[in-house]
């Protein structure tokens, strides 16, 4: 009388739950479907949540004396937090402008070209005007966050208070 052969894996993996052979590859396929579904709509909402939040709202903060900064140089700094990259340009015509540090894309650290009066994401070569932000090249859909300066009578530039809202 000839006993009937137990596989390998079954004494080692002795384990079983009721049905586990009664999944079709269509099944599958439509669970691997519905999974990738709810991973697509969960990535669109973030991305939605993300371009809806406000931006760079902070206290009015000196940066740096308004000598220090020639036309076409640029100045680093923090705002409106401590890890907040943000840059500072002085374009050819002297006017100020600032700007968060972190592409719209991706954040990356984008830098000012001063040839062309612009700021560049090394990342995905987006490119977005250093007048107003706007892009100009590249993947990102929405332009830089833009800080509000002044140069005033102290010889300071200063960021200006942002409300909330």
């Amino acid at each position: 009388m000839a006993e009937a052969r137990v596989p390998k894996w079954r004494t080692d993996f002795p384990f079983t739950a009721e049905g586990e052979d009664e999944v079709t590859r269509r099944e599958f396929a439509r669970y691997l479907v519905l999974a990738s579904a709810a991973f697509a709509a969960t990535s669109v909402g973030v991305a939605a949540w993300t371009s809806s939040l406000p931006v760079l709202h902070g206290p009015a903060r000196a940066i740096v004396p308004a000598r220090e900064l020639p036309p076409g140089g640029t100045v680093l700094f923090r705002y409106p937090e401590e890890h907040d990259p943000a840059i500072l340009v002085r374009l050819h015509d002297g006017a100020l402008r600032a700007f968060s540090q972190k592409c719209t894309h991706l954040g990356c650290v984008v830098y000012f070209e001063a040839a062309r009066d612009r700021m560049i994401c090394p990342c995905h070569d987006g490119v977005f005007a250093a007048r107003d932000g706007v892009v100009l090249a590249g993947p990102p859909q929405r332009p830089l966050a833009r800080i509000a300066v002044e140069e005033r009578t102290d010889g300071m530039i200063w960021t200006l208070a942002q409300e909330v809202g």
